[in-house]
């Protein structure tokens, strides 16, 4: 059974949350603050994280910036400040996903059930070796690693899985649509401000360690490595 860790302070949203998702089948612990979240993934092994942003003593974007310094798990942030420079935030500090409130059960579903197939894709498995390379990114199947320059990068699930589908066709543009459509393996509410920001997080991370910008970005169309 999946187990997914709740951080919301207001006890009625939380305990609707883990309502809905133990009637879809899945665990669930709550936590109150950023403080306790933090404890309990230090404690115990999680799927997902759902997280809101105001909370008392630990905002959640401080617990994003915690979390990802240790931990891969996908983080979905719950949230009622919907701007769309709360949301850019918040993605690239290290969430996969944003939703606003008042939420849509099916929607919180639909993305609870994508970032948990693709954190445990992303979880290293015994599979068939399969190393994927372009210039100076190596990407490693089995490992769940990509390296640059022998640096491996700390990349998130939906960022490895970005990475490794332009990899995997070097010398075809993507349009933010195909990204979503094949990284989410959904077409359901598509949002480009989350492309860009995962897109701009990934390329960050690439430039760390190359002296070359990777992404291409063809205006009007969408991205390709180079």
């Amino acid at each position: 059974m999946k187990k997914i860790l709740i951080v919301e302070d207001d006890l009625d949203i939380n305990n609707l949350l883990a309502e809905i998702l133990k009637g879809a089948g899945y665990e669930t612990d709550s936590a109150y603050t950023g403080r306790e979240a933090l404890l309990l993934l230090k404690l115990k092994e999680y799927d997902l994280v759902i997280l809101d942003l105001m909370m008392p003593n630990m905002t959640g974007e401080e617990a994003i910036q915690e979390i990802r310094k240790n931990n891969k798990i996908s983080i979905i942030v719950i949230s009622a400040k919907g701007d769309k420079d709360t949301k850019i935030n918040v993605l690239k500090l290290g969430a996969d996903d944003f939703i606003k409130k008042p939420f849509d059960i099916d929607e919180v579903l639909a993305q609870v059930q994508a970032n948990i197939r693709r954190y445990r894709d992303f979880s290293p498995v015994e599979i068939e070796r399969k190393i994927l390379v372009f210039k100076d990114i190596e990407l490693n199947e089995e490992e769940k690693v990509v390296r640059v320059f022998d640096n491996e990068l700390k990349l998130t699930p939906i960022e490895y899985e970005i990475l490794k589908l332009l990899m995997e066709n070097p010398n075809r543009i993507y349009s933010k649509e195909n990204i979503y459509k094949n990284v989410w393996n959904d077409d359901y509410i598509y949002d480009a401000d989350t492309i860009n920001a995962h897109m701009s997080n990934l390329r960050n991370k690439l430039k760390k360690f190359s002296e070359v910008d990777h992404i291409e970005t063809i205006w009007g169309m969408g991205y390709r490595l180079k």
